[in-house]
């Protein structure tokens, strides 16, 4: 805490009304020191009027002074009050001997006031009898106006990650053991807890309805803006929202283990981090502002023998308006626009790196099984050895498929739900990425009979010791010791949109590309139906993996589109890497995008805000190089001064981050027009 505060920051607990309250609290000051100048300047320019619009005897000379002594004392507060956040700055600057973007414009507004002061009290110095309190409170205010409205506009961009955050009530009314209601905060809520849910309020973690039915919004988590209905015995998310009756319902999950949860660390790690691109930025403003000290001294130093007033109002000048405040804002204001609407439609992203990365992207390469096609399966038949019933086979196969969260296994649970064979209680549960499960169990043929050890394996037929099974069926297989138990078809669709979205990157110029676990003859199947024409079956996570540093190795970019389930090695090994499905655990997850809503429809939208976002930071880049340095001129030769100094450099400021908010808006109308 001490470290942080150190460095000129203060700490709140994170996810507390707290926090808020400290971000509004700071709001509300800005716009008082923006108030306070805005008031003192203009009475300073009052004071100021008539002595540029009189000749030299139209005013008494005790007039004027007491028009210089009334700005001086008019500007104090400008100086104690509005000016507070820049000194506060530039001086844990100097106490930690480096500099920011802040300590050129404090010294700037430092020495206007001192030879203003000077010019007032001693008006036959070396400084002479110029004032410049005008200049001083007018370029205050300018540039407190540019810092307001880029709060405002930033506050706006990252209002997604807030809104999430806050989504949750402070507290809930809990069921007790004794039947009665009892309200407690969510820190105190646990597993299995049953609350009670009233219309419009948000459900404070993923549960189970166990009375009452509904319609719930869930346009925050999944970007589905329709309400969805929920009935008994279905299950609504943390975050979402009741929207026409009140539920009694069952925690399932809870904190981070809630896909809200998870939504929100991904939304977290998003905003901390920094693209090259910025960093970059980061890295040039440094020696650009010992560059602007270096300017500005050269500047007071060559004009001090003809005029030491007239050249420190130089470099006043030049350390203003050469501020490298808009090339700092050019890449994350762009970013976090880009990530704060894609937020808000249900794609999270986990580093803005990322963003700036799928702009250069050439090659897509797309798994199969739950992400060309739909997650759902249908069983079609389950053929067996001689003497097991197909009902017993996939009792067996949902016992080891529960323990996994592939597409086929979910199928093979959902299948055996209300069969009459209860699953056996496994041992030793493995899964195999790619390839399958293995278990062990106990199984005791007589009452009084000897107790016998049975290996289960579920997956692919050379993961069960089988030779491999040729069609254009889905296939999983089953096996014990003795060799092969079952065998179980699927049916299985293509993605409604998978289609039109597999065009869509096609016609950006980008190659696509199937690498998939199932058999060679399924995956051809549905490349065929697809119209893809490279696409490769029978692939282990290594094999995927190795594919992706190929295409790496020949020079390209690839990102990798999956379900995240068992293609962790390939996601981090990708450039860029999308997962999709409401099951998959975010928060372990490798991939740099997650789409909330487990369908496609956001991808061709993502790729093409990534590269018009890359396009609006080199807009904003070229635009702060050129006016740093064509004002940079202007100013050393006396043509700008400091209050027209200080009103370019928060238009340049500002110019920046309303350019990078224009993408909000593309966002939204990209995302539903790919949908």
């Amino acid at each position: 805490m001490k470290a942080v505060a150190q460095l000129g920051y203060r700490t709140v607990p994170a996810n507390d009304a707290i926090a808020n309250e400290v971000r509004r609290e700071d709001a509300r000051k800005m716009l008082w020191r923006l108030g306070v100048a805005g008031l003192c300047m203009m009475q300073v320019m009052m004071y100021a009027t008539p002595v540029y619009m009189s000749g030299p005897q139209d005013i008494a000379p005790d007039m004027v002074q007491l028009l210089r002594w009334a700005s001086w004392v008019l500007s104090l507060p400008v100086l104690f009050f509005s000016c507070m956040p820049f000194f506060k700055t530039a001086l844990l600057d100097l106490k930690q001997r480096k500099i920011s973007m802040d300590l050129p414009v404090a010294i700037g507004m430092l020495v206007t006031f001192v030879v203003s002061t000077l010019g007032t009290f001693e008006p036959l110095g070396p400084f002479g009898a110029e004032v410049y309190f005008d200049s001083f409170t007018m370029f205050v205010f300018f540039l407190l106006t540019g810092r307001w409205l880029e709060l405002r506009l930033r506050d706006k961009t990252a209002g997604a990650l807030e809104a999430v955050m806050n989504r949750l009530p402070d507290a809930v009314h809990r069921k007790t053991k004794e039947g009665v209601w009892e309200m407690t905060t969510l820190r105190h809520l646990r597993l299995n807890d049953v609350i009670q849910v009233k219309a419009g309020e948000a459900f404070a973690a993923d549960a189970c309805i166990c009375r009452g039915n509904t319609q719930v919004d869930e346009a925050l988590l999944t970007g589905e803006s329709k309400p969805l209905p929920r009935a008994l015995g279905e299950h609504v998310l943390a975050g979402s929202l009741n929207l026409i009756a009140m539920v009694e319902v069952q925690v399932t999950s809870l904190g981070k283990q809630t896909r809200f949860g998870q939504m929100v660390a991904l939304m977290e790690s998003a905003s901390v981090s920094k693209p090259s691109m910025a960093l970059l930025a980061d890295r040039v403003a440094k020696p650009f502002l010992w560059g602007v000290l270096l300017m500005a001294a050269l500047a007071a130093a060559w004009g001090w023998q003809y005029s030491p007033s007239h050249a420190l109002m130089v470099a006043v000048s030049v350390l203003i308006v050469t501020c490298p405040c808009a090339l700092s804002l050019a890449t994350p204001a762009a970013m976090l626009s880009t990530a704060g609407a894609l937020a808000k439609a249900g794609v999270m992203l986990r580093s803005l790196q990322a963003l700036q990365m799928l702009a250069k992207v050439d090659t897509v390469i797309f798994d199969k099984t739950g992400t060309l096609t739909n997650e759902d399966f249908k069983l079609q038949h389950i053929a067996t050895r001689d003497g097991v019933l197909p009902a017993q086979a996939l009792a067996w196969a949902a016992a080891l498929a529960n323990h996994s969260l592939h597409p086929v296994s979910r199928s093979l649970v959902q299948a055996q739900t209300g069969s009459a064979f209860t699953p056996p209680s496994l041992e030793n549960i493995q899964e195999f990425a790619g390839q399958g499960i293995q278990a062990s169990w106990r199984e005791t043929a007589m009452p009084t009979g000897p107790e016998m050890r049975k290996e289960l394996r579920l997956g692919s037929a050379e993961f069960c010791g089988l030779q491999p099974i040729q069609g254009e069926v889905l296939h999983a297989c089953l096996s014990d010791q003795e060799g092969w138990l079952a065998t179980f078809e699927f049916a299985e669709t293509p993605r409604e949109e998978a289609v039109a979205t597999l065009r869509a990157l096609e016609n950006m110029g980008l190659r696509i590309r199937v690498l998939s676990g199932d058999g060679q003859a399924s995956v051809s199947l549905l490349a065929a139906r697809l119209n893809i024409a490279d696409a490769m079956g029978a692939c282990s996570p290594e094999d995927k993996l190795k594919q992706v540093k190929l295409e790496q190795a020949q020079g390209h970019r690839v990102a990798m589109v999956g379900d995240g389930l068992n293609d962790g090695p390939v996601l981090a090994g990708a450039d860029v890497s999308f997962a999709l499905g409401q099951a998959l655990p975010l928060a372990q997850s490798k991939a740099d995008f997650v789409f909330m809503a487990s369908n496609l429809k956001p991808l061709v939208a993502t790729f093409r805000l990534s590269r018009k976002t890359l396009q609006i930071v080199r807009q904003n880049l070229i635009w702060a190089a050129v006016y740093n340095f064509s004002c940079v001129p202007l100013a050393m030769m006396g043509f700008l001064p400091a209050w027209l100094a200080g009103l370019g450099m928060a238009c340049s400021s500002l110019g920046v981050v309303l350019n990078a908010m224009r993408l909000s808006k593309t966002i939204q109308f990209d995302l539903e027009g790919s949908a």
